[in-house]
C-alpha cells in the first residue's frame, strides 16, 4: 500500500515550555480512514496540524513521499494545496453566501493577483457539486450564518473537497454537534472518502465513532501514541491507558507496546528537480 504522508519523530514544544506532542513517528497510507483517538489535551490536534504545516514541528519533520520535507515553504505550499482540512469551529465567513465559502477552497489554485478576479464558471461548478455532495446545493445562496451546527460543518466539508485534495485532515469535526448530527456528518465524511478512495485523518474523542468509523485508531495520551491498530483491538486496558488512569502515561514504559505498532519505517523521498 502506497504511504502519502510520513511524520518522523515529530515532537512540538510551545513557547511556554508546554510539551504537547512527543517524538512521534507515523505513517498515514492511501485510502485508509485514520482516527486520531484521545481525551482532550492528548495531543490529538497538535498532531493533526503538524502534518499540515499549521504546526511547525520543535523537532523532527513531516514528509510527503515524492514530495519532499515540509521545512521547504515550496514544498509546503504544494502539500497544503493538496490537503483539504475540516475544522471543529467551521472557520465560515457568515456573511458571505454558502456557495462563496466553498469557493475559498479553489484559492490555493490561483496566484494572488487573480483572487481578485471573479471566479470561473468551471470553479463555480466545481462548488455547486460539492454543495450537492453534502445534500446542500438548495441553501447555496443563503448567509452561511443562517445555518445551523451540522449545516455549517457540512459547508466546511464542502469546501475542503472543492479543493481536489489529496489527503484530507479532520480536527475534531463533530465535537461541537449533538449526538445525532454528529453522526450523520461523520457518515456523511466517511462515505464521501471510501467513494473518492481519499485518504483522511481524523481527531475525535467518541469511541463508539472510531470504533465505528475507522480503518485504523491511533491512540494518544499526553502527547504520546499509546495504541496504532485496528479498531478490533482496541481493548479494554488501552481505553483505560487514553481515558482512566493518568499515571499510566507518566513514564514510556507504563503501558506495553501494542503488538500492531508498526516497526520502523523505510521509504525514499525525493525533491523533484
Amino acid at each position: 500500500m502506497q504511504t502519502v504522508l510520513i511524520a518522523e519523530d515529530v515532537e512540538v514544544v510551545y513557547p511556554n515550555g508546554a510539551r504537547a506532542l512527543h517524538p512521534t513517528r507515523l505513517s498515514i497510507e492511501a485510502g485508509q480512514f485514520v482516527v486520531l483517538l484521545g481525551a482532550s489535551g492528548a495531543g490529538k490536534s497538535t498532531l493533526l496540524r503538524a502534518l499540515n504545516g499549521l504546526v511547525q514541528p520543535s523537532a523532527g519533520r513531516v514528509v510527503v513521499p515524492g514530495l519532499g520535507s515540509l521545512e521547504q515553504p515550496r514544498l509546503l505550499h504544494t502539500h497544503r494545496r493538496r490537503t483539504g482540512m475540516v475544522f471543529q469551529q467551521h472557520h465560515l465567513i457568515g456573511r458571505l453566501s454558502v456557495l462563496a465559502n466553498v469557493l475559498m477552497g479553489r484559492l490555493g489554485h490561483y496566484r494572488s493577483l487573480s483572487t481578485l478576479l471573479p471566479w470561473s464558471r468551471a470553479d463555480k461548478e466545481r462548488a455547486l457539486a460539492a454543495l450537492e455532495r453534502v445534500d446542500l446545493l438548495e441553501h447555496a445562496l443563503r448567509r452561511a450564518d443562517e445555518l445551523s451546527g451540522g449545516q455549517q460543518q457540512r459547508v466546511g466539508i464542502a469546501r475542503a473537497l472543492v479543493q481536489q485534495p489529496r489527503l484530507l485532515l479532520a480536527d475534531e469535526p463533530v465535537a461541537s454537534l449533538d449526538p445525532a448530527t454528529a453522526e450523520r456528518v461523520l457518515s456523511l465524511l466517511h462515505a464521501i472518502c471510501k467513494a473518492d478512495g481519499l485518504t483522511a485523518v481524523v481527531s475525535l474523542h467518541q469511541v463508539p465513532f472510531a470504533r465505528r468509523f475507522a480503518d485504523r485508531i491511533v491512540g494518544l495520551a499526553a502527547g504520546r501514541v499509546l495504541f496504532d491498530g485496528a479498531p478490533a483491538e482496541l481493548s479494554e486496558p488501552v481505553l483505560n491507558a487514553l481515558y482512566g488512569v493518568a499515571t499510566a502515561v507518566q513514564s514510556d514504559h507504563a503501558i506495553p507496546t501494542p503488538a500492531s505498532v508498526r516497526p520502523p519505517l523505510s521509504y525514499v523521498t525525493e525533491v523533484p528537480s
